[in-house]
Order: structure tokens, then C-alpha cells, then sequence
């Protein structure tokens, strides 16, 4: 079977968090690699302009994330129910179809993969009015299912894990339209891998709490101080600058050794150097993890998706969930202690360990042969 292979591929992705973006991004580079005369437009569906009334609200939802966490998960629980979250999908939809519109219309491409629920909505709008035909992919970048993601109009839904399957499918999706592919990160994390885990000193411990620099850093370092097996302490703070000082000023109240990290690019190398991570568990995160092969500790999780992804890793034997983060000093004094635990969970992350990116290109190949047919 000759496969079809797209020649113009638009990408659209929302610059909320990292994780959505670096799923498109990895999807970029090896659409790239594979296919060199590929057209591949890459677009962040938020605008970046101050006064944008899209600016605000991806700014007004972060702030809520981080200092109204509660509010967050009543939002999330309200939105999950069919008929209030139906209306929700479809007042921001229709805010954003405009723009979608003429993103469609300027790129014409011959597929439009996503990686955040806006622009599906906004692009299912389209579709439905019949005012576009092309393809539209869905790339679930979580580990659970939220109902802004649920929408007949999109072809394809790539999806990071088996478990995935049924409740999508049970909302009306067809069986057929859902693949299973993992989250796609990018190549450099799979020449990090760990071949053999062990517990060498120094032991450095990874702290990261996404790329917006969320988090109680403040607290989580003040508790993991108090862990006695710990050399050395890497912290990732981000975008956010704030943060970034006054982890620089808090060093010298630590007796553990830390070096602190603004937005980096040496993940992949930090986090093959360390024994253990501690993280939100940002779905993208904890995939990038698996495939170095490094055992995480989950902390801090948003209520609904991260929630949903801790529960994931840690029934899957690939990391611990802190729940109450004034244990987190004994999740990981317990993980330190026991090599043989750290080498099993590092073992079970690189049995599961897939190629996403290459994953959904080969599932869109495959729909896009399948309809030509």
C-alpha cells in the first residue's frame, strides 16, 4: 500500500503551559526529518498582542491554575458535564473561527494537526458550517480525556495511552477515528536514554514544575533540604523571571548544593544526569521522563488533567504521587533508599517507551490513504 504523504501541513498549537506547544513541535521536527520538502507552517493560536481579549484570558486561566487552584477544579467539573461543557466548547469556538478561518484560508494546507482543544473547536465550527474541508487532527496532549476536546467534526484523534480509548469512543467518537500513539517529544530525549539505571553519586535530583515556572517551589525545596541522600539539587524555573530570582536568593538558606536553571534547553541531558524527578505532572513532562528511563515524584497536581496524569504514572509503576506535598520529603527519602525500586520504574518507563511523533504521522499517512481509497 502506497501511503499518502501530506506536502502542506499546518500545525496550531496554544502557548498556555509548554506542553501543548512542544507536542507540535516534535511532531515539526520529525515531519521535517522524514520529509524534507514537506511545507510545514507552525502557528501559536493565542495572539501575542497585550491588549488581545485571548492574551487575557490565557493569562487570566494561568493565574487561576496557580493561585486559585480550587476554582480551577470547579471549572474543569463544570465544564466535564455534557450540556454545560457543550456550551462552553461552543461560546469559545465561536470566538476564535474567525481567525481560524483565515489561518485555513491563507496556509490552505492539506491537514491541520492540533494540539490544544481551542483551535479544534474553533475549526469543527468551521467544518460543520462547511466553510473548510480540509482533514483535522486532534493530538491529546493529556492522559485523560476533558469534554473541550470532544467534537464529531474532527477526523483523527491521536491519543497517548490505551486507557484512552473507550471513554472517548463512548462519547460518539468512532472507534475507528482514534489511534493510539503516545505523546510525541522530540528526538534529543531519546539519545538521553538511561541504558542502565543506577544510583551513582553524586545523586541529583531534577525539580521542575513547568514551563510557566508554576509551583510551591518555595516549600517543595525547604522539605526536599530535609533529604539526607540528596548531593545535588537542579531546579527549573521557567519563563518566570520572578521566580528565577528568588530561587537565586533562597540557595543560601539550603544546606544542599542547587543550581538554578531559567527556561532551558538541556532537559533532556539534565534529566539523564539525575536520579530522580520531582515535577507537576504536565503530561508532555512525565512522556519526555519515560523516555530518558527516569523515575519521577509527582507533586502539586491541577486539579482534572494532572490529577488524572499522576494517578496514570503511578499505577503504571513509573512514578509516586505526593499528594500532600508536606510528605514529599518522605516519597522521596523512601525511592532514594530503595535502588531496586528506582531501577524497576526506570526498567517499566522504557518497556513502554514510543516514538509519538512518528506515531502520529504514520496514523495520519494511513487515514489520508484510507480516504483516498
Amino acid at each position: 500500500m502506497n501511503l499518502v504523504k501530506p506536502r502542506r501541513i499546518l500545525l496550531v498549537s496554544v502557548s498556555i503551559g509548554t506542553g501543548h506547544t512542544q507536542a507540535a513541535l516534535a511532531i515539526e521536527e520529525y515531519w521535517r526529518r522524514k520529509y524534507p520538502d514537506a511545507e510545514i507552517r507552525h502557528v501559536d493560536f493565542i495572539e501575542q498582542d497585550s491588549l488581545s481579549i485571548d492574551k487575557i484570558m490565557k493569562e487570566t486561566y494561568i493565574k487561576v491554575i496557580d493561585v486559585f487552584p480550587m476554582l480551577y477544579d470547579m471549572f474543569y467539573r463544570f465544564t466535564q458535564k455534557d450540556r454545560k461543557g457543550s456550551v462552553l466548547q461552543t461560546g469559545i469556538s465561536w470566538a476564535m473561527k474567525n481567525r481560524m478561518l483565515r489561518l485555513i484560508r491563507q496556509e490552505n494546507p492539506d491537514i491541520v494537526v492540533m494540539t490544544h482543544p481551542f483551535p479544534c473547536g474553533a475549526a469543527s465550527i468551521l467544518k460543520r458550517q462547511k466553510l473548510i474541508s480540509v482533514p483535522l487532527v486532534a493530538m491529546i496532549t493529556d492522559f485523560t480525556v476533558h469534554s473541550l476536546w470532544r467534537y464529531k467534526e474532527i477526523d483523527l484523534y491521536c491519543v497517548g495511552a490505551d486507557h484512552m480509548v473507550a471513554p472517548l469512543h463512548r462519547t460518539g467518537i468512532p472507534r475507528d477515528k482514534i489511534v493510539v500513539t503516545g505523546i510525541p517529544v522530540k528526538s534529543v530525549f531519546f539519545t538521553a536514554k538511561k541504558e542502565n539505571y543506577s544510583l551513582s553519586r553524586p545523586v541529583k535530583v531534577l525539580l521542575m514544575g513547568g514551563g510557566l515556572g508554576l509551583g510551591s517551589y518555595e516549600t517543595i525545596l525547604e522539605r526536599l533540604d530535609k533529604v539526607k541522600q540528596i548531593d545535588e539539587l537542579i531546579v527549573i524555573s521557567g519563563h518566570n523571571a520572578s521566580l528565577y530570582n528568588m530561587l537565586v536568593a533562597l540557595k543560601q538558606k539550603l544546606h544542599t548544593p542547587m543550581v538554578v536553571y531559567g527556561y532551558s534547553t538541556e532537559i533532556p541531558q539534565l534529566m539523564q544526569e539525575a536520579a530522580l524527578l520531582v515535577t507537576k505532572p504536565g503530561a508532555l513532562t512525565c512522556m519526555e521522563a519515560i523516555t530518558v528511563g527516569l523515575p519521577m515524584v509527582l507533586f502539586d497536581a491541577i486539579p482534572g488533567q494532572e490529577e488524572a496524569n499522576a494517578a496514570f504514572m503511578e499505577e503504571a509503576g513509573y512514578g509516586r504521587w505526593a499528594r500532600d506535598i508536606h510528605n514529599l520529603e518522605d516519597v522521596v527519602t523512601a525511592l532514594l533508599a530503595d535502588e531496586k525500586k528506582l531501577i524497576g520504574m526506570s526498567r517499566r518507563e522504557k518497556e513502554w517507551q514510543v516514538n509519538g511523533a512518528a506515531n502520529v504521522i504514520q496514523a495520519i499517512e494511513t487515514f489520508l490513504t484510507k480516504k483516498m481509497s
